[in-house]
């Protein structure tokens, strides 16, 4: 048990003091000439770097080698200048996130996750009245008008949008304390990142199980409306089908978003995947213009919709905004990376 203690306090060691100066398992592995795969062992407690690659390591990060050696040195003991951010170009210490805050957030993470499902759910899910009313409508025995299906289906279209956005507020409000955690850089304190590991290890099941229903979901959710429109049923049938296919996939949102913010938490400590610093620096830039795109949308689709009154179609711009909107959020990634 010692020797593991001691091999999780080293991988733990190697991977902040890599994060402080911002470089990939690739860029280490490089400048060790080692592979990536050997530094993700190393900092996975898989294995143990010889004295040759302790000894450059020590260089690498200007430490001493008895600070990655020994567990009882710690970091501000064995460093001696203050840390550079790199994206600022100014010299300050950095953040240091304890144990107690990390667990913290990641706990404020775990509450929060019900609630973003749902409002999520209720986004995707909002437009199924009045697609379900505008058919209603088209009945030649129910006295049921136009206006009538949209007046009602936009009032449960804007109440579900709103409660939505209540939810997201309200959860992002009790998280604001750590917003710093997904803008700025910051350090973790000794033995933060290994219980992190510990934590999303032991989720990793209930990852697998909610994306993978959720995905299942999605695959089935077009079948109700292929096959009713294969045995010819009639137009309002059709609609009934597409709302099906949208409470579908507004359950196969809530699965997602069940496992992602959960995750997301994991990798914001370890500034992984979306959380790198390059990738908080990427994300500045992009944000710029989201406020934009979504207030033109939304005026777009006002003005659509009070000028043609074809509330029942014009939902459409919803659903388009948000694929155009991915696919620009890809493209500018790709052009911000080349630059970097």
């Amino acid at each position: 048990m010692a020797s593991e203690r001691k091999n999780m306090i080293l991988a733990d060691k190697i991977i902040n003091e890599r994060k402080k100066l911002n470089w990939s398992q690739e860029e280490l592995a490089e400048k060790l000439d080692v592979s990536r795969q050997s530094v993700s062992k190393w900092e996975g407690a898989q294995s143990i770097p010889d004295i040759s690659k302790i000894l450059a390591m020590a260089d690498l990060f200007g430490v001493s080698t008895d600070y990655l050696l020994k567990d009882e040195i710690l970091p501000e003991e064995a460093v001696s200048d203050s840390y550079i951010r790199e994206d600022s170009g100014s010299s300050e210490n950095l953040k240091k996130v304890s144990m107690e805050e990390a667990n913290e957030f990641l706990s404020a993470r775990e509450k929060a996750a019900p609630r973003m499902a749902i409002a999520s759910m209720l986004c995707v899910f909002s437009p199924v009245t009045l697609i379900l009313l505008a058919g209603l409508s088209t009945l030649e025995n129910l006295n049921f008008s136009e206006n009538a299906a949209a007046g009602i289906g936009l009032a449960v279209l804007f109440l579900n949008i709103a409660v939505a956005v209540c939810i997201f507020i309200t959860t992002s409000h009790g998280s604001n304390k750590f917003r710093y955690l997904y803008t700025d850089n910051f350090e973790t304190a000794y033995g933060v990142s290994g219980m992190v590991k510990e934590r999303r290890d032991a989720y990793d099941n209930t990852t697998h199980t909610l994306n993978t229903v959720g995905v299942m979901i999605c695959i089935l959710s077009p079948l109700p409306l292929i096959i009713t429109a294969c045995l010819g049923a009639t137009p309002f049938v059709i609609v009934v089908m597409v709302c099906v296919l949208l409470t579908m996939v507004a359950s196969a949102v809530l699965f997602f978003v069940l496992a992602g913010v959960v995750n997301g938490s994991f990798d914001v400590l370890l500034k992984e995947g979306d959380y790198t610093v390059k990738a908080k620096r990427s994300n500045k830039k992009l944000d710029n213009v989201t406020g934009i795109y979504w207030s033109v949308v939304t005026a777009g689709f006002l003005l659509y919709s009070f000028v043609t009154n074809d509330w029942a179609r014009s939902w459409i711009v919803w659903p388009v905004a948000a694929v155009l909107f991915a696919a620009y959020r890809g493209i500018m990634a790709m052009i911000l990376k080349a630059e970097e």
